[in-house]
């Protein structure tokens, strides 16, 4: 059976939101994406729903904010969230003069989960989603947050590569109920109704399921469906992923992809943003390679990209990283997209990507230092928190 029909009825048991007719852009850049959501933006005639980890207070984030004041004083509604974690993360985080200056200018922005003592019960279970629903019409999810490194790069890493999506069509109803859900949970308001979801019934051709990981309620479904796609593949696997320190679930889904031919590729970053994360994810990756994975260590800045495709037919942005954070604890949203075009896109990137990659090889692996390979090997002992 073809490895798109096996994830499509993999779906359709699961629950998951399949829907047809759509049209998906691919925004391979941090300045295409907030060239087209800006202008998006702007055109907003009811409401603007914004879903972040964190936006960072910097310029892009100050102009996003600007545009939305401008916005809500034309009467739309605007809404944005984003975790409490995520910006006390961040080197340059909202505080609490900045959100009463975001508000008093009639957004509507909240904290989700704020920390309160015992403050160890915020660890897991984080809001890691990005989402943006435009009037009910226009979706946007991915890797990206919203920060000026997405642009120009951060000194340590060089420049920021990743990967976000512009949808239309029936899809970004099912966007905009993961946003509501969360909002009404987190506000105890009420945002429902018709009016919100004002989607084209057909924008497109492309089918596009997406897979929505909730704690407590969904909590497989994001490694299932990442081991279901391997799992179905009779050709062709290639990922590209920050955080490449997989759960057992995918690692055996992966050995046995390799172990009957089914050619796999993964690419990782040499850099990081995190320590020891490259090291620990060469520990993986070394294994892989040692049973027939080819491995491609990306040397042009920090690929933060989440995507994979398999066999040609179908690909995945979104979210999830392929640890044990993303994939077991928290909040993460995907996109599977059932199209060729779109997958050969992304090919046609991860082939252009190689030229600035080195190939992960037996010598390679030999050159590093006993030192790097026990850091490798020690970081690999905290997988399960990574």
């Amino acid at each position: 059976m073809p490895s798109d029909t096996v994830l499509l009825d993999f779906f359709q048991h699961a629950n998951v939101p399949i829907t047809h007719h759509n049209k998906v852009e691919l925004l391979k850049s941090g300045r295409e994406k907030f060239i087209d959501l800006f202008a998006n933006i702007r055109e907003a005639k009811h409401h603007i729903h914004l879903e972040y980890f964190n936006f960072r207070n910097d310029s892009i984030a100050n102009a996003l904010f600007d545009l939305l004041a401008e916005k809500a004083k034309e009467g739309v509604e605007v809404r944005a969230m984003f975790d409490a974690f995520g910006n006390w993360s961040n080197n340059q985080p909202l505080k609490k003069e900045h959100l009463d200056s975001i508000r008093s200018r009639g957004i509507e922005i909240v904290k989700f989960d704020p920390f309160t003592f015992p403050y160890i019960n915020h660890a897991a279970h984080r809001d890691h989603r990005k989402i943006v629903v435009i009037d009910g019409r226009i979706g946007y999810t991915g890797g990206m947050n919203i920060a000026d490194y997405y642009i120009q790069g951060l000194p340590e890493i060089g420049a920021w590569r990743d990967m976000h999506i512009h949808i239309e069509g029936p899809a970004v109803e099912d966007l905009q109920r993961i946003f509501l859900t969360i909002w009404n949970k987190t506000t105890k308001q009420k945002i429902e109704g018709d009016v919100y979801f004002q989607a084209a019934d057909s924008a497109g051709n492309t089918t596009v399921a997406i897979v929505d990981r909730t704690p407590k309620t969904q909590t497989r479904i994001m490694s299932h469906s990442y081991a279901v796609s391997i799992y179905a593949a009779q050709h062709n696997v290639r990922i590209v992923n920050p955080y490449f320190v997989p759960t057992s679930s995918i690692r055996k889904t992966l050995n046995m992809a390799i172990d009957r031919g089914t050619k796999v590729e993964i690419m990782i970053s040499s850099k990081s943003d995190i320590p020891f994360t490259p090291d620990a994810s060469l520990y993986k990756v070394h294994k892989l390679m040692k049973r027939g994975a080819t491995i491609y260590l990306y040397n042009g800045g920090f690929h933060h990209s989440k995507i994979m495709m398999v066999d040609d037919k179908f690909c995945t942005v979104g979210t999830a990283n392929l640890n044990s954070r993303s994939l077991r604890y928290d909040y993460e949203t995907n996109a599977f997209i059932f199209d060729k075009e779109v997958t050969q896109e992304l090919n046609e990137m991860f082939d252009e990507d190689i030229a600035n990659c080195t190939q992960l090889t037996p010598e390679y692996w030999k050159k590093r230092s006993p030192w790097r390979k026990f850091v490798g090997w020690f970081a690999n002992i905290f997988t399960p928190f990574l």
